[in-house]
């Protein structure tokens, strides 16, 4: 009964929704020479276009054993040093990192019909550098960081509860601790796709390429 359910679920739902969705004209001749320009462009107008969220991305890795993994996170930044996320170093993603420094992150924005997927190597920022975007960032982010034990198995929700809100207490008396296995972690793209979803399905697809010479375009079938 219930996978019956969910094809009945599945089968009702609509992707782009006009009422939801507004699917942008993109003419790929008209996109600037480097990837991070339209990034930041395309990131300005989902948020003034009331998307949810649009700082959260899938980050896909790799383990040791060859085996991929996707999660959720948030963007910390981009620049040309390029796209910056964090985690626990002893975190499954850390671990992953360390194994094989090498990712892949996908943003969605729905309310416009876009995506963006950035592949390339990925390093670790200097300790001080990654304490101090910690530190930027609220009280209850440096209380989950300082919890600590990401990927650990949990007994149960009430040993969480107890050392969360020790962390909680440890981050309001004080602000500056540091937490040493957080790290910031910097994706330098070798390749960065935007894709602009069209009404009948002729989807552009941009992708940019890194060469020795800087960056070369090249549009991808849909």
């Amino acid at each position: 009964m219930a996978q019956h359910d969910l094809h009945e679920m599945l089968r009702s739902l609509r992707v782009w929704d006009p009422e939801a969705t507004e699917l942008r004209p993109f003419d790929p001749d008209t996109a600037p020479p480097t990837p991070l320009a339209l990034f930041t462009t395309w990131f300005a107008e989902a948020v003034a276009a009331g998307q949810p969220e649009p700082h959260t991305m899938s980050l896909a890795t790799v383990d040791e054993e060859g085996r991929p993994d996707v999660r959720i996170v948030m963007l910390h930044g981009a620049d040309p040093d390029g796209w910056s996320f964090a985690t626990h170093a002893t975190s499954r993603k850390g671990r992953a990192l360390a194994a094989r420094p090498y990712a892949a992150l996908a943003f969605y924005w729905p309310v416009l019909g876009r995506q963006v997927r950035v592949r390339g190597p990925v390093a670790s920022a200097p300790a001080e550098e990654s304490q101090a975007d910690l530190h930027a960032r609220s009280t209850g982010a440096l209380a989950a960081a300082l919890t600590g034990r990401q990927s650990e198995e949990l007994a149960s929700v009430a040993e969480l509860r107890r050392a969360s809100e020790a962390a909680w207490e440890r981050a309001r008396a004080h602000p500056e601790e540091p937490s040493p296995t957080w790290t910031l972690y910097r994706l330098r793209p070798e390749t960065v796709e935007f894709f602009q979803g069209e009404p009948d399905r002729r989807h552009v697809r941009l992708e940019y390429r890194s060469t020795e010479f800087g960056w070369s375009r090249g549009l991808l079938w849909p």
